[in-house]
């Protein structure tokens, strides 16, 4: 039988927007990290975070319906953001639960957590996640929107997911923000980032750059994980035209091959002859529908097991 996993995480002073949060008993997995909370307030501290030369790229969170069109389910960052919250507060990932958790309290909220709110949750998440008791394997995804909504009931459940994925990340933030998940020991980390670095104007050759960082950053921190590079997926934006994400998407390929990580391509499964994102999976061209994410999550179960079988590169 394999051992339930135990989490824990003690902090005085949560910096996260939030009503008082009343938290119904419900039929819950196993994994559990006791957690001691005081009521957040809402504020705004910016965490420490340089990168570089240049400063990380000033980012303003979408709050835009980019799920399913269930009233079951959170839609708007806001909404997402509290269930996560909730499920913290009683010592659980809202990966782990069943996705209209906590209905009650997020499905009238207007909310709208800050970048700087997000990442503090997302840090308090890894941190829970770092105490963590238990054999069961932790997959990490790193990156933007795409990632954030990635549907928990479409994860694998023989794993623990912790989503670190925030609304209109890029290359640059996600690569400050890689000192929060150091302490996590994850088996697997799936990166996918890009795209909101294309519509911000940056060249093929930054967006290379940051993810050649990236991905030597963790393997510095994480040398015997299996770092997955996710291909950017198409887009239906004349912003952001097809060839050059064809082209990045040849050179985080090879990339990958040079850093020991595992490239998985996503881009085949979503594109049309036109190399534009199937209609049907996208929800604004660039957002993805409740069958783009079913898509995803075919293709996760399909690399299962080539990731399983990758070796892992250490330096």
């Amino acid at each position: 039988m394999t051992a339930p996993t135990v989490f824990a995480l003690t902090f005085a002073s949560a910096v996260l927007p939030t009503p008082s949060v009343s938290v119904p008993p419900t039929s819950l997995p196993p994994e559990k990290f006791p957690i001691s909370i005081t009521e957040p307030r809402i504020a705004s501290s910016p965490l420490s975070s340089t990168v570089s030369v240049r400063p990380e790229v000033e980012i303003q969170p979408e709050f835009s319906s980019e799920v399913a069109p269930l009233v079951s389910v959170p839609r708007s960052g806001g909404q997402l953001y509290l269930q996560r919250l909730s499920a913290l507060k009683i010592g659980k990932l809202y990966t782990r639960l069943p996705s209209d958790s906590f209905r009650e309290i997020w499905q009238n909220s207007s909310v709208q957590p800050t970048y700087e709110q997000w990442r503090k949750l997302l840090a308090l998440e890894a941190k829970a996640v770092s105490r963590r008791n238990g054999d069961r394997q932790l997959s990490i995804l790193l990156g933007d929107s795409l990632s954030l909504w990635f549907p928990g009931d479409r994860l694998p459940q023989s794993q623990i997911w912790l989503n670190q994925g925030i609304s209109g990340d890029t290359t640059w933030n996600i690569l400050a923000r890689l000192p929060d998940i150091a302490n996590t020991r994850p088996d697997q980390i799936y990166v996918m980032a890009g795209v909101n670095d294309l519509k911000m104007g940056a060249s093929d050759a930054e967006i290379i750059w940051n993810m050649q960082r990236i991905l030597k950053q963790l393997r510095a921190m994480h040398p015997r994980t299996k770092v997955i590079v996710e291909s950017i997926l198409p887009t239906r934006t004349p912003r952001i035209p097809s060839d050059r994400i064809i082209n990045i998407n040849q050179q985080l390929q090879e990339l990958a091959r040079q850093e020991g990580a595992t490239y998985l391509d996503l881009f085949a499964q979503f594109a049309d002859h036109d190399g534009q994102i199937l209609s049907e999976y996208t929800t604004d061209g660039i957002h993805l529908t409740a069958q783009g994410y079913a898509t995803w999550q075919t293709v996760f179960q399909d690399s299962d097991t080539r990731v399983a079988a990758a070796p892992v590169l250490a330096n």
